[in-house]
């Protein structure tokens, strides 16, 4: 549906500014039907990559596809005319019209296409019923809330009934509760009307929530190409791993990394989802295990839990409580005795098990990775009924 082949966009800089590459030899594929997430932090690329799909930003070398259609500045006026119509986009900021009312707002695209009148007076409250705004007709923007007018900024960009929508950071000016709202909208009216979603966010929360596959961009490249899942679950990049280890850190108070040591993360995987892990080792090896924070949750409709523990006190070896827990987990030290992090984020983490080169790639130099490898000898997901019941009762942080 969208393909990006090689793309390269450069600015050429001035006497103030040097040359910057933006987006760096990027390929992907967005297949029809997907939410497709190009996930990363403030400056990867992630918004000049999009708005190559609509030619708002032409690419420097390489190519770009909408199905057969390639994008690119040598389309004549009445082809990129046409090449629009079949796509919407929503930003940001709302991009609404101050001056106009709610009503003229989602009217601007069916006018720009020529649609009559009286078609547009039927057609724009249909428009707002399906972002819950009927009877918001003659308000103005100013009037609204910030979901409000994301909301007719939803409603204007599906007025033609396009095949795609782009999403750049559509979210990210939202508090969270409003953005579960436009999240459960935009899931709705996703299958409702059969659209491919691209969407450009550094929200981790809205990855999980939303998209059935991800991108991973670092410095303009795609460091990471996978499902969500898999990027959640088995990072194969230095930065894809720091980026998680980023959102972990949410799970244990920096007080309690300061005061214990021999901390593990455990993280369990579908393949386990039902085994009560940590009640096992407690009986087999007679240890002292303390969980300290932990999260459950399902992405893609897939369990993927985690779990901060401290052994504290056993009668078997620690290297034999920590094998067997591998044959069930991935196991990811965080803090020995000869370790001292000031944060869980800047723990160094070394997950058991991995070769050395894996743990120390460079996400600079990183190409795409496959979302098929599995970066942990351990599988498992989720945590079991029992090990729930114990991190709901002993949990000192939840979900970020």
């Amino acid at each position: 549906m969208i393909r990006f082949d090689q793309v390269t966009v450069r600015f050429p800089g001035d006497k103030n500014k040097a040359p910057f590459t933006a987006v760096d030899n990027v390929s992907l594929q967005v297949e029809r039907g997907d939410f497709f997430g190009v996930l990363g932090q403030s400056g990867a690329g992630k918004s000049t990559l999009v708005r190559t799909v609509n030619l708002l930003q032409p690419v420097t070398s390489g190519r770009v596809f909408v199905g057969e259609t390639e994008v690119s500045e040598r389309l004549s006026a009445s082809e990129l005319s046409a090449l629009r119509l079949r796509i919407g986009m929503i930003f940001q900021h709302f991009n609404l019209i101050g001056n106009a009312s709610v009503f003229d707002n989602v009217a601007f695209n069916l006018k720009a296409k020529g649609v009559d009148a009286q078609t547009i007076k039927q057609k724009v409250p249909e428009l707002l019923d399906s972002v819950g705004l009927l009877g918001k007709e003659k308000v103005f923007p100013q009037s609204l809330s910030g979901g409000q007018k994301q909301r007719v900024a939803i409603a204007r960009a599906l007025a033609n009934d396009p095949e795609i929508l782009l999403c750049d950071e559509a979210t990210s000016a939202l508090d969270p509760d409003t953005t579960s709202e436009i999240i459960a909208l935009l899931q709705r009216l996703k299958q409702e009307r059969n659209l491919t979603v691209l969407f450009i966010t550094h929200q981790m929360e809205v990855a999980k929530k939303l998209f059935n596959k991800v991108a991973l961009m670092a410095n303009g490249k795609v460091v990471e190409n996978t499902t969500t899942y898999e990027l959640f679950a088995r990072p194969q990049s230095e930065f894809g791993r720091a980026l998680i280890r980023k959102h972990d850190a949410a799970l244990l108070p920096a007080e309690l990394l300061a005061s214990e040591s021999n901390l593990y993360e455990i993280t369990y995987k579908e393949e386990h989802a039902y085994e009560s892990v940590i009640a096992a080792v407690i009986k087999h090896f007679d240890a002292d295990i303390s969980i300290l924070g932990g999260r459950v949750e399902y992405i893609g409709g897939k369990p993927l839990g985690n779990l901060i523990i401290s052994i504290r006190n056993a009668k078997a070896p620690r290297e034999q409580i920590l094998e067997y827990l591998q044959s069930r987990t991935q196991v990811t030290l965080i803090k020995d005795e000869t370790t001292s992090p000031l944060n869980l984020a800047q723990a160094q983490w070394h997950v058991l098990g991995l070769d050395d080169d894996t743990n120390t790639a460079d996400a600079s130099t990183s190409t795409s990775a496959s979302g098929s490898g599995n970066a942990g000898t351990g599988s498992g997901v989720s945590t079991s009924a029992a090990d729930r019941a114990e991190t709901t009762n002993t949990a000192t942080s939840g979900e970020q």
